[in-house]
């Protein structure tokens, strides 16, 4: 085993891989940003080097800086995380030719994997069912169109290389083939500087099912599969595994595929084989198809070390270290069921919008496992994935570890920032879902419902007017009051954009009645346990400046306004179009003079490794292009003017 690690990466994963370190005696360095030089990951490490720069090029993306790092601290290998270097082979070659371990596959497995169309035709060699497509080299667009027609419509094009959904459209006719490839291979060309393009039949009830594979060089086994169909914009929202309606011929089918793809190979360490499956006619064995293989170790591992008991970091180190994969495939078992969710900083209604701010508060439920790479008074960033955790639940049976996972999200407690918090437990709440009836297309199907953020109730308001008073300590019963202290107050918040104005009455100490408009609420706290009007909840609350947040089975929050503060008064003038996150103006679409209707696309901004489209909030005429394309903005900047179409002289 090794004496000392340096981890390539940031957040909860580079957190994740420290936990298993520490356990096994291994010391950990720590590399971070500029920006990251108070993080959680590296206040854990025990030592920590910094690669100074924000963006990930100027840090985690430095090859040469992090081997020079292992090199000066002493350390004897390099564990990638996921994302940045994890499946880059130049970077594997690299940490080798300095002497070093790297710690997952070999540069020549990692190139096999990295193009899906080469995979494809591998894996077809190897035995591993893949789905009817092409997946050849010639990319002319008459030719490509010829292809598809003869796979037959819907159909896929995907990009050959990267992944996250950039560079793929699906074509639902022949007449749009031509207009999807063009758009598909734009991007491509821009997210990874390859626009070379496969095309694959669509299948219409898909599920993404995949196999997590463990190798040493020579030999591999499965731990079984993980179910990731719930699915936005190709992201996995909440993953589980077993898959729901797995029956044992199919995991057999599955599995066995998944190890011939990793021996065909020689892979060594951990890796997951993704399959797509059509779901329109239950799970069958010649009804799946491999998609690609991910070379590291996955975001949603936790589901599988829940329901196998094994620590798949440790075998990744142990393996690295030259032991062979620690356990046959007729020891491993399978037992109960996991689901894991991402909580992200991001606001639903908004399209998901990612989001940055202070996290002033964070707690996580003790029964749930909780990987996270921040803690309260950090902040999320505008440079990097805006992840705040994933919450992992494990149960006996899948309707029970639903219900913990619904619960968890409920008593998860985070301030500062907006959250897809209420989304998820919409999710879990969702009646398909919970019967089992999952497939990639759910959430999209109903997403005005699951995206639905929900607002407080006049209890919840009451609660929040006593916190916002400042009387949510609990009062001893022998503690009297004096006669002359004010038993009425006044309080206003601001939830959304409602006024929410309150009439605080103090009964006895610690006993209040609060009154919003027609409604009226006696709240008691008593034994650390809130009563509204008789009935025990459990809520709890935190302030952070002027906000308030309400944490109730949701989160609430609500402003608490200064009476003296002016400067929020509305102001005449054009509309301003203003970015909603500091990031980069990729690209602007009109000029000054020229006319736009509402939802016309204005410009793209680039920010948290996403891109996002601007459009008018109304008819209007460009008054100023206010910067230029490629300029770095702030959360608030001014883009483009608008003014009406009358106000502009003829």
């Amino acid at each position: 085993m090794f004496d000392k690690i340096l981890i390539a990466n940031r957040g909860e994963i580079a957190c994740r891989v420290i936990d298993t370190a520490r356990r096994l005696g291994v010391r950990t360095v720590a590399v971070h940003s500029d920006v990251d030089a108070l993080a959680r990951h590296v206040a854990m490490a025990d030592e920590a080097v910094s690669l100074g720069g924000a963006a990930p090029s100027e840090s985690y993306l430095k090859a040469e800086a992090i081997i020079a790092a292992a090199q000066s601290t002493g350390a004897q290998a390099i564990h990638p995380g996921y994302g940045f270097l994890s499946e880059n082979p130049d970077f594997v070659e690299a940490v080798e030719a300095a002497g070093l371990t790297f710690i997952g596959p070999s540069a020549q497995a990692i190139r096999a994997m990295g193009l899906k169309d080469a995979a494809k035709r591998l894996m077809a060699e190897a035995g591993v069912p893949v789905v009817p497509g092409y997946h050849g080299a010639d990319q002319e667009p008459g030719h490509l169109e010829v292809e598809a027609a003869r796979i037959g419509y819907p159909v896929l094009i995907k990009a050959v290389a990267g992944g996250g959904g950039k560079g793929m459209r699906q074509v639902a006719t022949p007449e749009m083939f031509l207009s999807a490839l063009e758009s598909a291979k734009a991007e491509a060309l821009g997210a990874f500087g390859n626009d070379a393009v496969l095309i694959e039949k669509y299948i219409s009830t898909p599920r993404h099912i995949e196999v997590q594979v463990f190798g040493d060089g020579t030999q591999a086994v499965h731990l079984f599969e993980r179910d990731c169909s719930l699915q936005r914009r190709h992201q996995k929202v909440i993953e589980e595994a077993p898959a729901p309606g797995m029956t044992p011929e199919m995991r057999a089918a599955m599995g066995a595929a998944a190890t011939r793809a990793a021996e065909a190979i020689g892979y060594a360490g951990a890796g997951t084989v993704e399959f797509i499956v059509d779901a329109s006619d239950g799970l069958r064995p010649d009804g799946f198809w491999f998609m690609e293989m991910n070379t590291r170790l996955q975001v949603e591992h936790p589901v599988t070390e829940a329901i196998t008991g094994i620590d798949l970091v440790e075998w990744q180190l142990r393996v690295a270290a030259g032991d062979p994969v620690p356990l046959a495939q007729q020891d491993l078992t399978l037992a109960g069921h996991a689901f894991e969710a991402r909580i992200y900083a991001e606001d639903v209604p908004k399209g998901f919008l990612p989001a940055t701010g202070t996290l002033t508060h964070v707690r996580f439920p003790d029964d749930a496992r909780a990987d996270t790479g921040v803690r309260a008074g950090d902040t999320i960033s505008p440079w990097y994935d805006p992840m705040i955790a994933k919450l992992t639940v494990h149960g006996p049976t899948r309707a029970i570890a639903l219900r913990k996972l619904e619960a968890a999200l409920a008593q998860t407690q985070v301030a500062g920032s907006v959250t897809n918090i209420a989304f998820l437990r919409a999710l879990a709440a969702h009646p398909e879902f919970a019967a089992g009836q999952v497939d990639t297309g759910l959430i999209d199907r109903d997403l005005p419902a699951l995206s639905h953020m929900p607002a407080p109730c006049t209890r919840t308001k009451a609660l929040a007017c006593v916190y916002a008073a400042g009387l949510d300590a609990e009062v001893p019963p022998d503690q009297g009051f004096a006669l002359w202290a004010p038993l009425d107050r006044d309080v206003v918040l601001r939830s959304g954009g409602d006024v929410v104005a309150a009439r605080l009455h103090v009964t006895r100490p610690g006993s209040y009645c609060v009154c919003i408009g027609e409604a009226t609420h006696d709240i008691t706290k008593a034994g650390g346990t809130w009563r509204i009007d008789g009935a025990p909840v459990s809520a709890e609350a935190a302030r952070h400046g002027a906000t308030l947040s309400v944490f109730w089975g949701n989160t609430y929050t609500f402003d608490l306004p200064d009476p003296l503060d002016r400067s929020g008064a509305e102001t005449g003038g054009a509309a301003a179009i203003e970015a909603p996150m500091p990031g980069v103006v990729k690209a602007l679409f009109v000029r000054s003079g020229d006319a736009v209707a509402r939802g016309d696309r204005l410009a793209i901004l680039e920010a948290m490794k996403m891109e996002h489209t601007l459009t008018a909030g109304r008819d209007g005429i460009v008054a100023e292009v206010l910067v230029a394309a490629g300029a770095q903005v702030e959360a608030g900047a001014a883009l483009v003017r608008l003014e009406d179409p009358e106000k502009v002289p003829a």
